[in-house]
C-alpha cells in the first residue's frame, strides 16, 4: 500500500475515533446527576485534549454584564500552568471577548491571525498560547461563558469538522451547567421553605397543604432529589414522541409517571390506554394488543379492535412488558420499527400513530442474557429509560406522601384528621417498605379507617420474614455509600475521577475509612 494510502487511512481512523469520543461524551451528560457534572466536564476536557494532542482546556463563566469572568474548569498536560485569572476580560482580550459575547466561535492557528492593534495578540503570547479555539457557551440565547482548547507547544490547524464537534461539546457543557445551577437554586429554595415551615407550624408543618404547592409535578408527590430528577426527565421527554421505558420495583408508581408523561405530551387531548401485560392470559394477549378478525380462531365470533388501535394519536402504557410471550415480542418489535400492526387472522397491515411507554420490574438486561426477552426489542424500548426509585431511597418524601393519603381517605370517609405524631412519621421513614408507595397507601388507609380522633395513629406493618430492611445505623449507611462510590469509580481511590475526589475526601482519609469499615475490593 502506498504511503499516501496509509496516511489517508490513519487520518480516517483518527477522525472516526474523535467522532466516537464526542458521541460518548455527549451521551454521558444525558442523565448525569448534577453533583457529578463538574467532574465529568473536567474529564471530558482531558479526553479531548489528549485525543487532539493539545495542551490544555479552560472553561470560564461570565458575570451577567460580561465584565467579569471566573475559570471554573481546567485541565492541562503536565508542565503547563493554569490560565491567569482575570477579572476584566475586556481589558486583556477586548477583541476576543466581543466576538464571544456575540456568540461567535473564536479560532486561530497562529496568534498572527489576531488583530495587531488590540491587546489580544500580545496577551495571548504572554499566556503561551500558539493556537486556540474558543467555543461560546450559550443558554437560552445568552452567552454565559466559553470553553477553550489550546496548543502551547506548536501551532496547529483547526479543521472545520473538528470545530463543529467542539461546538457540540460546548453546547453540552452549557446545558449541563445550566441544569446544575437550576438544581442548586431549587435546593436552596426548598431548604429555606422547609426551615420556614418548621418554624411556623411545628411537627406537622411538612404534612400540610403548603407542601403541595412546592412540588414540581402535581401528580408526583415528593421533594427528594431522586424524585426531582425523575420529574426533570419527564419534562424532557414528554414533549417528544420517544419511546420511554420505566424501570422500578412493584408499587413505585410507574403508572403514575406514565400518566404524567402523557399529560405533558401533545397527545394529552386523548386518554392514555393502559395494558397490564402480566394480567392477560398468554393466549389472549396478542388479540388484546393488536386486535382480531372474525373467525381468527374458534370462538372469535366478532371482530375486535386491539388496544393499539384504540390508542391511535395517543399513548399506550404497556405495564409489565417483560412478561410478554416470545411471539408477541416479535409483533411488538414490528410496531416499534414500522409503526404498523396486523390483526390476528389478517395479513393487511394497519398504520398506527401511537406513543409507547413501557414499564417493568424485571431486569431486562438479565432477561436478554437468559434468552427470555429479545435483545432487539429491549433496545427499541430502551430509547429513554427512567428508573423509578423505591420508597426506601426517598424516605424524606414519606411525610408528604402520608399526608396526601390522609387527606384522600379522610375526605372519602368523612373523618377529620389534623396531624400525625412526628415520632410515628420517623418510624414510617425507618421501615423498608417492600411494597413501596402502594404499601404506604394501604397502611394509611387502614389507619384512617380505625382512627377515632384528630391525631392519626399509624404504624408500619411488621417486617416480613426474609424481607431486607434498610439499615439506619450510621456506620452501615456510610459503608454502603462509600462502596457505591467506589464501584462507580471502578474501585480507584486516588487520581482524577477516583472515589476520593467524588466524595470530596483526601485519599488517605478515604483509605482510613475503608479500613475502619472493613471495605475491601471484591475479588475478580
Amino acid at each position: 500500500m502506498a504511503p499516501a494510502d496509509d496516511s489517508l487511512r490513519a487520518a480516517l481512523e483518527d477522525r472516526l475515533r474523535f467522532e466516537t469520543l464526542i458521541a460518548d461524551l455527549s451521551a454521558q451528560f444525558v442523565n448525569l446527576d448534577s453533583d457529578l457534572i463538574d467532574g465529568a466536564i473536567q474529564d471530558a476536557q482531558r479526553r479531548i485534549v489528549e485525543a487532539l494532542d493539545l495542551d490544555r482546556s479552560s472553561l470560564f463563566q461570565f458575570s451577567e454584564d460580561g465584565t467579569e469572568l471566573v475559570f471554573t474548569h481546567y485541565w492541562s498536560q503536565p508542565g503547563f500552568p493554569p490560565p491567569l485569572f482575570t477579572t476584566n476580560p475586556t481589558e486583556r482580550f477586548p477583541w476576543a471577548t466581543a466576538r464571544i459575547l456575540k456568540g461567535e466561535t473564536l479560532c486561530f492557528s497562529s496568534v498572527t491571525e489576531l488583530p495587531p492593534d488590540t491587546p489580544d495578540r500580545e496577551n495571548m503570547v504572554r499566556a503561551g498560547t500558539k493556537s486556540n479555539v474558543t467555543i461560546p457557551l450559550i443558554v437560552s440565547g445568552r452567552v454565559v461563558g466559553a470553553v477553550a482548547f489550546g496548543a502551547m507547544r506548536a501551532e496547529r490547524p483547526w479543521p472545520a469538522d473538528v470545530v463543529n464537534r467542539l461546538s457540540l461539546v460546548g453546547q453540552v457543557f452549557a446545558n449541563a451547567l445550566a441544569r446544575k445551577l437550576t438544581e442548586t437554586e431549587l435546593r436552596r429554595v426548598l431548604a429555606e421553605n422547609a426551615r420556614l415551615r418548621d418554624r411556623l407550624t411545628g411537627e406537622n408543618a411538612y404534612l400540610r397543604n403548603e407542601a403541595r404547592a412546592r412540588r414540581g409535578l402535581r401528580e408526583i408527590t415528593g421533594e427528594s432529589s431522586v424524585i426531582r430528577h425523575v420529574q426533570e426527565l419527564i419534562e424532557q421527554v414528554a414533549p417528544t414522541g420517544a419511546t420511554v421505558l420505566l424501570l422500578g420495583e412493584t408499587g413505585t408508581g410507574k403508572e403514575l409517571i406514565a400518566a404524567a408523561i402523557h399529560d405533558r405530551s401533545p397527545r394529552a387531548g386523548r386518554p392514555m390506554v393502559r395494558v397490564n401485560c402480566a394480567a392477560i392470559p398468554a393466549g389472549l394477549i396478542e388479540s388484546e394488543l393488536f386486535g382480531r378478525e372474525k373467525g381468527a380462531y374458534t370462538g372469535a365470533t366478532t371482530r375486535q379492535i386491539g388496544r393499539f388501535e384504540v390508542a391511535e394519536d395517543s399513548t399506550i402504557f404497556l405495564d409489565e412488558v417483560g412478561e410478554l410471550p416470545a411471539d408477541v415480542q416479535v409483533k411488538l418489535l414490528r410496531v416499534l420499527q414500522e409503526r404498523q400492526i396486523e390483526r390476528l387472522g389478517s395479513s393487511r397491515p394497519i398504520d398506527i400513530d401511537v406513543r409507547v411507554v413501557a414499564a417493568t420490574n424485571r431486569d431486562l438486561e438479565r432477561a436478554v442474557a437468559e434468552g427470555t426477552f429479545r435483545e432487539d426489542l429491549y433496545y427499541r424500548l430502551n430509547v429513554f429509560p427512567i428508573v423509578v426509585p423505591p420508597l426506601r431511597e426517598r424516605a424524606e418524601d414519606i411525610p408528604i406522601l402520608a399526608w396526601s393519603f390522609v387527606q384522600e381517605f379522610s375526605k372519602a370517609l368523612g373523618k377529620r384528621i389534623e396531624s400525625i405524631p412526628k415520632e410515628q412519621i420517623v418510624t414510617l421513614q425507618r421501615y423498608a417498605w417492600p411494597g413501596n408507595v402502594r404499601e404506604l397507601r394501604n397502611v394509611i388507609e387502614r389507619a384512617v379507617i380505625v382512627s377515632t380522633g384528630p391525631r392519626l395513629v399509624v404504624e408500619p406493618p411488621r417486617a416480613r420474614l426474609g424481607t431486607p430492611r434498610r439499615s439506619v445505623r450510621l456506620a452501615e449507611v456510610e459503608r454502603d455509600h462509600i462502596r457505591a462510590i467506589l464501584e462507580k469509580a471502578g474501585w480507584r481511590v486516588r487520581g482524577h475521577g477516583g472515589a476520593a475526589e467524588l466524595l470530596g475526601l483526601k485519599p488517605s482519609t478515604l483509605e482510613g475509612r475503608m479500613a475502619k469499615l472493613e471495605i475491601r475490593r471484591p475479588s475478580q
